[in-house]
């Protein structure tokens, strides 16, 4: 009886999909950019079919290859730049730093785990299996990271994805999705199975929530999108919008909390949905704080004029002025006519708790800080700042008793406790690297079995050696 190699079988295979979906039309370079959704959805099934003949080496083989691919020093500062070009937002060392971490920290197929149990009646195991071709939405704000986050464990998890970028980063997300492709079918992965379309808009990002063979949704994004995603009728993860409160204790280390403040409100120009965006601080320190903030690249306006023309200048009823979120603050102070000193990196300004700049999510480098009479109060206006979100919050307090009752008030999906708000994505902190947080659907942190579903296999009276 002669043996067939699988590694000879899973060539053949691939060769035979790539005739097929070369006499059908389908385009078979393997660049993942298509005239149309309905076309890159179906050559991503044809590739995810293909996918489905690969072992779990391979796929953990791909997982290395995307890695690779985004951490070539080139790359990494190739998509840094070209992000801040073409988006106007962000900074470069910190878009860099972004892009390795999803790299480097995003769980592969090892965390893909198999439950089983046996008795009398035999084996049950429970398997994590793909969806098959998952639709992800992916923010402006993070548009590499996300797309090399996503890809990483939606292919770990054995699935195709379908990509709708955001059109001010449409330039980006085609090389990037194009990179990853040519190193994926070179290593041997079926072709296509990261794909766009060659023009993201509203109208095929519409196209593919509706589309047959899409079995899942991912939105990175505001609440708008993840409410589309969720009406959509399928499977949907939602990761949205945050309003992180950093409370500030008269018990915490005040010159470290002012520092990891800074750094992490300013970390990237304050694009991420888990940066701080509100102080709330302790009466008895308010004054310290400020003082070691600016010690560290804060600059505080004190003239209630010239915070009354931030707020008109950023600020649009409920939302943030797009044309200033992700800037730098030396920008934003020399538009208010400021000579920005060197060095700046963060504008603070002390305002009553119903401002705007605590109850508006900004995403740029303004952060309001608050005084509470004591930590009671301080909790309460963190609570509602949070808005519910769910999202984020961090605290820095040497009372555990007290973090720990704030922790259960505020339910967020990270409470980062004495460190900068990217320690809760793996930046500096334990744990893995993630730029999709599902707190509207539950999922939290999203990793490779996210994006993939449990399927229970039972076999009857045997395999139970106990």
């Amino acid at each position: 009886m002669t043996t067939l190699n699988p590694e000879v079988v899973r060539k053949v295979v691939a060769e035979v999909v790539r005739e097929v979906a070369a006499r059908s039309g389908t385009p078979t370079t393997g660049d993942g950019i298509f005239p149309d959704m309905d076309s890159a959805i179906v050559a991503a099934d044809t590739a995810w079919r293909a996918y489905l003949d690969c072992s779990m080496k391979d796929r953990a083989r791909f997982v290395r290859v995307i890695r690779d691919v985004a951490l070539q020093p080139e790359h990494l500062e190739y998509m840094a730049r070209c992000a801040v070009e073409e988006t106007g937002m962000g900074n470069v060392a910190d878009k860099i730093a972004k892009n390795r971490a999803a790299a480097e920290l995003t769980p592969g197929t090892e965390d893909l785990v198999t439950e089983a149990w046996s008795g009398d009646d035999g084996l049950t195991t429970i398997e994590i299996s793909p969806f098959g071709v998952i639709g992800a939405i992916t923010p402006t704000t993070n548009p590499t990271e996300t797309i090399i986050n996503n890809a990483i464990g939606m292919l770990a998890a054995g699935n195709a994805v379908v990509f709708s970028p955001h059109p001010r980063a449409t330039k980006l997300s085609h090389w990037l999705i194009r990179t990853l492709n040519r190193a994926l079918v070179a290593a041997g992965a079926p072709p296509n199975l990261i794909v766009t379309v060659s023009e993201p808009s509203i109208e095929n990002t519409n196209a593919m929530m509706q589309h047959k063979l899409v079995r899942l949704l991912v939105a990175t994004g505001g609440p708008g999108i993840v409410k589309a995603v969720l009406s959509s009728g399928k499977k949907a993860i939602g990761a949205g919008a945050g309003n992180p409160p950093a409370l500030v204790d008269a018990s915490a280390n005040i010159e470290k909390a002012a520092k990891d403040i800074v750094d992490g409100a300013s970390f990237d120009n304050n694009l991420p949905c888990t940066a701080e965006k509100e102080v709330i601080a302790v009466d008895s320190i308010t004054d310290l704080l400020k003082f070691e903030m600016l010690r560290n690249g804060a600059y505080e306006l004190r003239d209630p004029a010239q915070v009354a023309r931030l707020v008109d200048l950023v600020v649009d009823g409920r939302h943030a002025v797009t044309d200033w979120v992700g800037k730098d603050a030396s920008v934003i102070l020399a538009a208010l006519g400021i000579e920005p000193p060197p060095g700046v990196r963060l504008i603070i300004a002390e305002v009553p708790f119903d401002h705007p700049f605590v109850r508006v999510e900004l995403m740029m480098p303004v952060l309001g800080i608050v005084r509470a009479k004591d930590l009671d109060a301080a909790m309460d206006m963190a609570v509602i700042a949070e808005h519910g979100n769910r999202h984020t919050a961090i605290m820095h307090s040497s009372d555990v008793n007290a973090l720990t009752r704030m922790a259960k008030r505020i339910q967020t999906t990270i409470f980062v406790k004495n460190g900068p708000s990217y320690a809760g994505i793996g930046i500096g902190g334990e744990g893995y690297c993630t730029f999709t947080i599902a707190g509207p659907t539950g999922e939290g942190l999203t990793s490779a079995r996210s994006f993939a579903r449990r399927r229970r296999c039972v076999l009857v009276g045997g395999l139970n050696v106990r």
